[in-house]
């Protein structure tokens, strides 16, 4: 599976598309919608590099005001990686001083497969843009996340086929003191997840991130093991909600998670797409809703052999 469909929204604002050169719209007010840049290596104006349509952005709207912004598909991101992109929104970052919320890379697997889209060092955005609350980035291929501090983000989104390590240790070795969202794309080790789960514990001791209320470790082929790391993990005890969903979440997983410490303070545990049985889908909806949690429990699958080996589960979203 992979994803379909482009952001619909950013920090509460609706997205919008900014015109490929050659083209006229109407513009809405800078700061009333979440900006969506992009190329098209396939329309009429396919030798266009991201960083001009950026540039004619900057010379089109008030970019004072501008609030969220969006980096749609870059020339070949299956060839080439995020940096100049970075270099020109880090180099524009004096003339964006409203901008709370950024994503790099709505990219859909029309476009270009997840796990093949190449990133780079991202960390720059955040050290240019200290005021930013939301930072999202897809793609894992040459992802590089080392250690960072940034007083006022907010929400962290890593989507990917396959996270580096390296990354999720950078992850957790940054100083992010206001997250209140983490939300991790683990991916399969078939196309690049080398994560493994003591690289996870700095999340699940609480030690880090004081103020995370919702953690998502998701889209993982080692969803079992992620769940009997949170049946006794101390930061679920004030989280609002959890979720670990779109991976290879089984029988065993649902039973730590139901045999560990209570999470019937959550508001929401989300586990769609998972290999759970029906009897043990059943046990986990009836220990938890009567105490008001939402359980989504959607998009249940057989396991194809009747062993139930691991190996033959899969992920959300991998390719």
């Amino acid at each position: 599976m992979t994803i379909s469909e482009h952001l619909q929204e950013l920090h509460g604002l609706p997205v919008f598309d900014f015109p490929e050169a050659g083209f006229e719209a109407k513009l809405p007010p800078a700061s009333t919608v979440a900006w969506r840049i992009a190329v098209d290596e396939y329309g009429e104006n396919s030798d266009e590099k991201w960083t001009s349509a950026f540039e004619r952005f900057a010379a089109s709207v008030d970019t004072s005001e501008v609030r969220a912004l969006i980096v749609g598909m870059w020339l070949e991101p299956y060839d080439s990686g995020s940096a100049p992109v970075v270099e020109a929104l880090a180099g524009a970052a004096g003339r964006f001083p409203a901008l709370r919320a950024l994503f790099l890379g709505d990219i859909t697997g029309e476009q270009c497969e997840i796990s093949w889209i190449n990133q780079g060092l991202v960390t720059p955005l955040l050290d240019a843009y200290p005021e930013l609350l939301e930072f999202g980035v897809r793609g894992g291929q040459d992802l590089v996340f080392p250690p960072v501090r940034h007083k006022r983000l907010r929400s962290l989104t890593v989507e990917t086929g396959g996270l580096d390590g390296e990354v999720v240790r950078g992850i957790a070795a940054s100083e992010l003191p206001s997250l209140e969202r983490l939300d991790l794309w683990l991916g399969t080790s078939e196309y690049g997840a080398t994560a493994e789960i003591r690289d996870l514990e700095p999340f699940l001791t609480g030690t880090r991130l004081p103020r995370l209320t919702h953690l998502a470790l998701r889209n993982s082929d080692m969803q079992d093991l992620i769940a009997d790391g949170l049946a006794g993990a101390p930061v679920v005890a004030r989280l609002e909600s959890l979720d670990l969903s779109m991976g290879t979440l089984g029988d065993e997983g649902a039973q730590a998670l139901l045999g560990g410490q209570p999470l019937t303070h959550l508001k929401k545990l989300d586990l769609h797409h998972h290999f759970i049985g029906e009897a043990m889908a059943k046990r986990l909806a009836g220990a938890l809703e009567p105490a008001g949690v939402e359980v989504d429990l959607a998009d249940g699958h057989e396991i194809p052999d009747p062993d139930g080996r691991e190996d033959h589960r899969y992920t959300a979203v991998a390719e």
